[in-house]
Parts: C-alpha cells; sequence; structure tokens
C-alpha cells in the first residue's frame, strides 16, 4: 500500500525499529564530526569567542561530537538530545530524547534537519502531486493534488517531471529550536539555496557505508538535502559555506612550511596531517559546501 513520502519516511527512521533508533549513523557513513578532530576544535573556537559555557547538540547520535568537545574543555556543559538512547559517553555528558525547554549557550544540529521527513512533490501536466511510495519497495506514484504557499516562495516548480521536497516542516523544527535559545544557534546541512535547488529533488538513501536505493523500509537512511535559505530566513539566520566559516575559526588547510620538515620532521609531519584533515573539512565538491544557519538570539531578543 503505497502512502505520502513524509509518512513512510517517518516510520522509516523514527517509526517502531526504525534505522535511527536501533543504529548509529557513523556505522553507514562519515560526517565531518567524526572524521576529523578539528571540527570539534573549530566548535569549541565558536564557544569561547562567543563567551558561552554549554553546548547542545540535536540529533546527537552516539555523541561523537560531545565527547571530542569534552575532551578538549572538560569545564563546558554538554547536553545530547537524540531519539536513540543514550551512548556510553562520559558521565558528565547529560542526554534527553527532546529538546531542553530552555538552552543557554550554543545549540547545533549537524546534519539533523536532513533527517526531518517532508512531503515529496512533483508537477505534472495537471499541476503538483504529493508523490505517494510503497514502504517495501520504493515503488512510487502520484497522489493527490497539492498546495503550498512555501513550495511558491521557495521553489517554484515550473516543467512537468520536476520534483521537490517541501521543507515546511524543517523550518517549523528549527524555529521551534531557535526559539529555546539564549546565545548561539548553528545548523549545518547539506544544503541548497533557490538558484541551486535539484530539478529532481535530492531524496537519497545510505547503508553500510554506500549509496542505495532509496526504499523507506527501516533498513537505511532516508535523507534530502535542506533549503537551508528558507530555514535562515525563518529565524533570521546568517548562511555561510563550512569552507569559509573553518577558515574564520581557524582551519584553513594551510600547508607547514617546507623548513619546518628540515628542522623538525615529527612537527611537519603532524602539521601536515593537520592541513590535510583541514582540507577534506573544506573541500570543494565535498564537506566545504555544506552550508551553516547561525544566528545569535542574544541580538534578536536585545
Amino acid at each position: 500500500m503505497k502512502v505520502p513520502w513524509r509518512h513512510a519516511w517517518q516510520e522509516a527512521l523514527y517509526g517502531h525499529d526504525g534505522f535511527y533508533l536501533r543504529t548509529s549513523p557513523a556505522e553507514h557513513f562519515s560526517t565531518s564530526v567524526n572524521a576529523s578532530p578539528l571540527f570539534a576544535e573549530a566548535v569549541l573556537t565558536l564557544v569561547h569567542r562567543e563567551g558561552l559555557t554549554s553546548v547542545v547538540d540535536v540529533g546527537a547520535g552516539a555523541g561523537e561530537l560531545l565527547t571530542a568537545l569534552h575532551a578538549l574543555d572538560p569545564s563546558l556543559s554538554l547536553h545530547g538530545v537524540d531519539l536513540a538512547d543514550r551512548p556510553a559517553i562520559d558521565a558528565s555528558i547529560s542526554w534527553s530524547s527532546a529538546l531542553p525547554d530552555r538552552v543557554e549557550g550554543l545549540l547545533i544540529a549537524h546534519e539533523w534537519l536532513d533527517n526531518i521527513p517532508c512531503d515529496v512533490v512533483e508537477l505534472a501536466d495537471d499541476g503538483i502531486h504529493l508523490v505517494e511510495v510503497d514502504p517495501a519497495t520504493g515503488e512510487e506514484s502520484l497522489g493527490e493534488a497539492y498546495d503550498s504557499p512555501w513550495l511558491d516562495e521557495w521553489w517554484p516548480l515550473s516543467t512537468p517531471g520536476e520534483r521537490a521536497e517541501v521543507g515546511e516542516p524543517r523550518d517549523t523544527a528549527w524555529s521551534d529550536a531557535v526559539a529555546r535559545v539564549d546565545g548561539i544557534a548553528l545548523a549545518i546541512d547539506y544544503a541548497h539555496t533557490r538558484d541551486t535547488r535539484p530539478p529532481f529533488g535530492s531524496l537519497r538513501s545510505y547503508a553500510d557505508g554506500r549509496e542505495v536505493d532509496v526504499v523507506p523500509d527501516g533498513s537505511r537512511d532516508v535523507t534530502a538535502h535542506v533549503a537551508l535559505d528558507a530555514v535562515a530566513a525563518a529565524v533570521g539566520a546568517t548562511l555561510t559555506t563550512q569552507r569559509d566559516a573553518l577558515a574564520d575559526l581557524g582551519i584553513d588547510g594551510s600547508r607547514p612550511p617546507l623548513e619546518l620538515a628540515g628542522n623538525d620532521p615529527t612537527a611537519y609531519a603532524l602539521a601536515l596531517a593537520r592541513a590535510s584533515q583541514a582540507a577534506e573539512l573544506r573541500s570543494r565538491g565535498g564537506w566545504g559546501d555544506f552550508r551553516w544557519a547561525l544566528v545569535d538570539t542574544r541580538d534578536v531578543e536585545g
């Protein structure tokens, strides 16, 4: 039986025995968080620069970012939010399945919004229709007619066959999260903006370290890139690329001077490894193209 994509997606990830309730994302794909300790260094630099003392990580997975932050600065107050059970992390790091009512410090959501399910639609000759899917097979068909002011504003479709993921639930989720924050709210994700919308949508599935067919049966991740310009507009956030954001936070990928190799080969090797990791985090066509949406709610409230 076919159902709207949003319903199938929700069940596949978060329903009974859903993908994210029984597995860790790191078991299936790599992220900036688990690829290099430099990412946590950059987050810590942001925290210190802004005079903050606590971090709440929403969609915290196995707690990799929080664990790295604790190792760098044990004085930080750290809290993870995830529907999955608390992982084996330091006892000083608190954990919950829902966002706290108030967040004083940095709220960070790294690759969280792309896993918030939303409607998938397609433009046919007679207008826009909801796309329905068989959760067991991934087979699709067009359902009822669909009307959305969000589509009109953020992702208008003009040619039959074009598809979109209607990002309104993501805007709403992030707006709710930001409303709780006294400090900085930062969303980081695969993203597109008005001038780079994918004409046929961006639904993807990953399992066991590789991309697989998109089937919402609970055996694999289901994700779609985020219309982060819409998310940012909903909360008054500033958009930048991860490449530029990391450079601003001291992660620039510069190679060490060659003379260091002769003077101190060990230091040169360490510096070269660091530069290589930084370059990966900032790479064009890779993680460097991720978008950061940052808002200082202290400015908004002031």
